[in-house]
């Protein structure tokens, strides 16, 4: 159940964490940078055709510790909040949950973007942790509306979002750049109607 909260921007006070059945939803810090690398290095292959291109950089201890320490920046301004997926133990990042261009004012609204491990796959865990983290945005955070948008081939990320009740809003033309090429994306959102 979505509860009321205000419609001021609500300052995080200390790193968000959720812990769902079999997950943990976490703000990570430069402490997790190797295990964010093992995960994308893990899964190059595997997320290449939604992500995209990546540099030589990308895929190095330096990158991932300079990363989460601007993650952290951005939590502070209010602008994103950036979820790893750990597995139980916490040994290990098993996806992303992303809540991207946090906007106030009349519009209270954020994008979700989100990986998932390829071994993780079908099992659930990315709907686990996308439902807890929007939980938390309309709860905690306070927001009316959270977008999504996919590539019209990403048949797995379009059941994904069917499944958490985004609806299909539009359709955009060389949205994003993906692994090097224009991509057409559907538009979805997910509104909060108890939100004041």
């Amino acid at each position: 159940m979505v509860t009321q909260t205000s419609v001021a921007p609500k300052r995080i006070k200390k790193r968000p964490v959720i812990h769902t059945e079999r997950l943990t939803l976490e703000m990570c810090t430069e402490a997790d940078a190797q295990l964010f690398l093992n995960f994308y290095e893990n899964n190059r292959e595997h997320l290449s055709r939604w992500e995209p291109a990546r540099s030589h950089e990308f895929y190095t201890l330096e990158y991932w510790q300079k990363t989460l320490k601007e993650n952290q920046i951005f939590l502070l301004e209010g602008s994103a909040i950036k979820f790893g997926i750990f597995n139980k133990e916490r040994t290990e990042v098993i996806g992303t949950c992303n809540f991207n261009n946090i906007i106030r004012g009349v519009f209270q609204a954020c994008h979700l973007g989100y990986s998932i491990g390829g071994k993780y796959q079908g099992q659930s865990y990315m709907y686990e942790a996308a439902q807890a983290g929007i939980q938390f945005m309309f709860n905690e955070m306070g927001l009316h509306r959270v977008m999504a948008n996919y590539i019209p081939t990403n048949a797995r990320s379009g059941a994904l979002l069917e499944r958490l009740g985004f609806e299909e809003e539009g359709f955009a033309r060389d949205y994003l750049k993906i692994d090097g090429i224009w991509e057409d994306h559907v538009l979805t959102a997910l509104v909060n109607h108890n939100s004041p």
